[in-house]
């Protein structure tokens, strides 16, 4: 069991490495396609954490959209205030749902199954609608135009090649919180996971860990919000729909539920294709449909569960043909 965890962390931290790496983009080149991929790909990604902290707990939670939107807006009107510090930005756009999050959790996480689908969705809607009926803080339909780009030490982070870094920082703050949040509690979210009711019997705060998992969630998401509405530089409603989380469940499932590596990779995979399938014009989305079936069925357990069932079945094969050899 040690190794196994020893073995899960490795893999996590790999992860976050792999979003790292993303910051080497604007130094090799100055695509602007790859710039876009990249930013999307990242804020993407950081949104999938969101939903990959609910699932490391047994919850399919649809309120990313949600606490996006709350980090996304809290920025946005910092910074039009005239607030432009990055640290300051990130740290308002990951606290502010955060705190939202706490008496949230009181009211939904005593749901369980479809229910808590069901509500955490029709939150979304609800958000959607106070942003639209209080114009005078939100813009409204118009949302928020205008927002400055971030600025570090002075410097203003308004060219192309500094909204990639600033984005892939952003998804680098977000994929720590991520790893030391699944791992420093590993055992309490697995045994939540696998069975409630033992794990409650067994003393196990199952309401305290739940909320703390809410939390973190939506600080992640926060991130994800605040890196859209800089890389826009507006917060507009549309940016937050609710059909936007079936994309970023998406990105966890097809990688891989329980790692975070998962979510990293199924959210390039997804991200990837999508932009070549749209080439195709009026076909994209049954070819993007029918891509996403075709993962599911050969990989239920997402790319990085079949690579891990892959790898010790070829290692298992080489071990054997030496033995095999010997006995000839």
């Amino acid at each position: 069991m040690q190794f196994g965890r020893q073995r899960e962390l490795v893999l996590d931290i790999c992860g976050v490495a792999l979003i790292l790496l993303f910051a080497a983009i604007p130094f090799v080149t100055g695509s602007p396609l790859l710039y876009s991929w990249t930013n999307q790909t990242v804020i993407g990604l950081t949104a999938a954490l969101g939903v990959y902290i609910m699932l490391r707990l047994g919850l399919l939670s649809f309120t990313v959209p949600a606490f996006m939107a709350i980090g996304g807006y809290a920025a946005a009107i910092l910074a039009v205030s005239g607030t432009t510090n990055l640290i300051l930005l990130m740290s308002v756009a990951c606290l502010t749902p955060a705190i939202f999050a706490i008496p949230l959790g009181m009211l939904v996480l005593r749901l369980k199954g479809i229910y808590f689908v069901f509500i955490t969705y029709i939150l979304n809607e609800i958000l959607q609608l106070v942003l639209f009926e209080t114009p005078g803080l939100t813009g409204g339909s118009d949302g928020i135009s205008g927002v400055p780009p971030a600025s570090l030490f002075g410097m203003a982070l308004w060219s192309p090649r500094h909204l990639v870094l600033v984005t892939v920082g952003i998804g680098m703050a977000a994929a720590v919180i991520t790893l030391a949040v699944t791992h420093r509690f590993r055992a309490e979210f697995s045994s939540i996971e696998d069975n409630e009711t033992l794990a409650q019997s067994l003393g196990v705060a199952v309401w305290k860990y739940r909320t703390l998992g809410l939390v973190a969630s939506a600080g992640v998401s926060g991130l994800a919000g605040f890196a859209l509405v800089n890389q826009l530089s507006t917060a507009n409603p549309s940016s937050f729909s609710s059909f936007s989380a079936i994309n970023y469940i998406a990105y966890a499932f097809i990688g891989g539920r329980r790692s975070l590596m998962g979510a990293v990779i199924g959210t390039i995979f997804v991200v990837v294709m999508s932009n070549l399938f749209s080439a195709q014009g009026q076909y994209a989305g049954g070819l993007f449909g029918l891509l996403l079936i075709g993962v599911v069925m050969i990989a239920p357990a997402g790319l990085i569960g079949l690579a891990q069932q892959v790898l010790p079945s070829r290692r298992s094969i080489q071990s054997k043909a030496p033995t095999e050899a010997n006995t000839i």
